[in-house]
């Protein structure tokens, strides 16, 4: 269940991520809302997070949040803000999921 937690928790990171980007391009009312958006995902991915941690191994727990973070922001990047799509960045992305389920295949 806490494999759960922490998926969920890497997808709010996301989230909290994509509020930052949406935020960059306004202003007024429209930004403070971004904001609290940020805020509000931040505080759920952290908490999360922690409630993971209570049975997994803390340095695993945090690759694979950050890991999850990572690999949804570029995808994020690429498909809602246009960032351009190189063979390096799909290369390093590969390997950067390679490396988390590495590490969900050795954790316990």
């Amino acid at each position: 269940m806490n494999w759960i937690f922490l998926i969920a928790g890497g997808l709010f990171e996301v989230g909290f991520a994509f509020c930052l980007g949406k935020a960059k391009g306004t202003t007024g009312s429209e930004m403070y809302g971004w904001y609290t958006g940020f805020l509000v995902m931040l505080f759920v991915s952290m908490g999360l997070l922690i409630k993971a941690t209570q049975t997994l191994p803390i340095g695993t727990a945090y690759a694979v949040w950050t890991g999850i973070g990572a690999v949804g922001t570029v995808l994020v990047g690429i498909l809602v803000f246009k960032e351009p799509v190189t063979i390096l960045r799909l290369l390093f992305l590969t390997t950067l999921v390679g490396s988390i389920v590495g590490l969900k295949a050795v954790s316990h």
